[in-house]
């Protein structure tokens, strides 16, 4: 009996440990801009709302494919300042979400700019993890949003192809 004790505590406690976070920073060089040549391709999954010029709207989009559930939230897209930065929750149970997501992220407009993400800021792994991630404002000198009447963040081989989430702009 005691020894069913013992196997029911150390269960419990690797349950538990495995979902816990450990923090680490990760940065990507900040050159790493490029033309876009295509649209992204859309997916079922992709929420689309305008964003209002002044106010303050819903902005989260969700993404609930394979076994990740993502949450991608823009933090300051109607005052971008150095950087465009977004909130991003992710939620699993089977995949290790341990990966720099700033390799697997780009943005794109409408209007054919594109940029890489710089930086994800994190914690290193586990399960349940929330970050930020950061994309530079311009491209060769230019102002990412000027002119775009619509922004798509990317985000591929996160246990699917791609997830796709969409912002209209004013």
């Amino acid at each position: 009996m005691r020894t069913i004790h013992l196997l029911s505590a150390l269960a419990f406690g690797l349950a538990v440990s495995a979902c816990a976070p450990t923090t680490i920073t990760s940065t990507a060089p900040t050159t790493r801009s490029v033309a876009a040549t295509a649209q992204p391709t859309q997916t079922a999954q992709t929420q689309q709302s305008s964003v209002p010029a002044g106010g303050s709207a819903d902005l989260a989009r969700t993404d609930t494919q394979g076994a990740v559930q993502f949450k991608v939230t823009p933090l300051n897209l109607v005052n971008p300042g150095e950087t465009l930065d977004f909130e991003v929750d992710m939620n699993t149970h089977s995949v290790d979400l341990g990966m720099n997501l700033a390799d697997l992220a780009s943005l794109a407009t409408d209007n054919g700019r594109k940029v890489i993400a710089q930086k994800w800021e994190a914690p290193g792994g586990g399960h349940h993890v929330a970050g930020k991630l950061h994309f530079p404002t311009t491209v060769d000198g230019t102002p990412l949003l000027k002119g775009a009447t619509e922004l798509t963040l990317s985000l591929r081989n996160i246990d699917v192809p791609e997830r796709v989430f969409t912002w209209e702009l004013k």
